[in-house]
């Protein structure tokens, strides 16, 4: 086992490595972590991603632009090829499915592939459509797979505007459905206009809102099954 600071010091290398966009060094520190009996999901959340977050971070004041952002990304999947497949599920209570995209006309999936892992993690049932996914899907596999939950994603301001036309078609189709909204350009005041349920700035946000709303749905359907046995 590795001592607290020999710890630190592996999630140093892999936080840095994605900043530094070292596909070398995320490798490296992705097997180090192995080797000396660091949690793998610690080494993914407190490492790598913490990397990518420090990317957004830089991107969003512009001192990162697109091609820094996916030579970061394929640093930070480097490291993940490495840990993926010693990731322990979590178990937090609750279980869902959740459907999860990027819309239409939006190729970045960084974001939106690190949220969809914590979802993994916490055991949920997922259902990735991927990146530029056309609007309707999103409601075509909401009812196909009969989700509590739906999460959009979107990196430019030009196609998240498709949000809300998703979110009206699912909430007409399926009023009980929860939807969350996330990326960079998304906030809070935002969600709420549009009618969305969440908004999450980061994978870790998204998974504690995506357990709330999955709870509470689950909660009301238990209820309302409990009123219509007492008729």
């Amino acid at each position: 086992m590795a001592t607290e600071e020999r710890t630190q010091e592996i999630l140093e290398k892999l936080k840095n490595a994605v900043i530094e966009y070292d596909e070398d060094a995320a490798k490296e520190g992705a097997q180090e972590a192995l080797d000396e009996g660091v949690k793998p999901n610690d080494a993914i959340f407190d490492g790598l991603v913490s990397g990518m977050q420090e990317v957004g971070k830089l991107f969003e004041a512009e001192e990162y632009f697109v091609p820094e952002l996916l030579m970061c990304a394929d640093a930070l999947y480097a490291g993940l090829d490495i840990l993926k497949p010693h990731v322990e599920q979590l178990d937090l209570g609750v279980k869902g499915s959740v459907v999860i995209g990027t819309v239409e006309g939006d190729v970045h999936d960084i974001g939106k592939n690190i949220v969809k892992m914590m979802f993994d993690v916490a055991g949920f049932n997922v259902y990735d459509l991927g990146r530029d996914v056309p609007l309707d899907q999103f409601v075509e596999e909401q009812l196909k797979t009969d989700s509590e939950l739906v999460c959009l994603s979107a990196m430019m301001t030009t196609t998240m505007v498709g949000m809300q036309k998703v979110i009206e078609d699912l909430k007409k189709k399926n009023p009980d459905v929860k939807i969350m909204i996330g990326g960079a350009p998304v906030s809070g005041d935002i969600a709420e206009k549009w009618g969305a349920d969440g908004y999450a700035d980061d994978a870790t946000n998204a998974l504690a809102d995506a357990i709330n709303m999955v709870s509470s749905l689950k909660k009301m359907k238990e209820e309302a099954e409990a009123r219509e046995k007492q008729k």
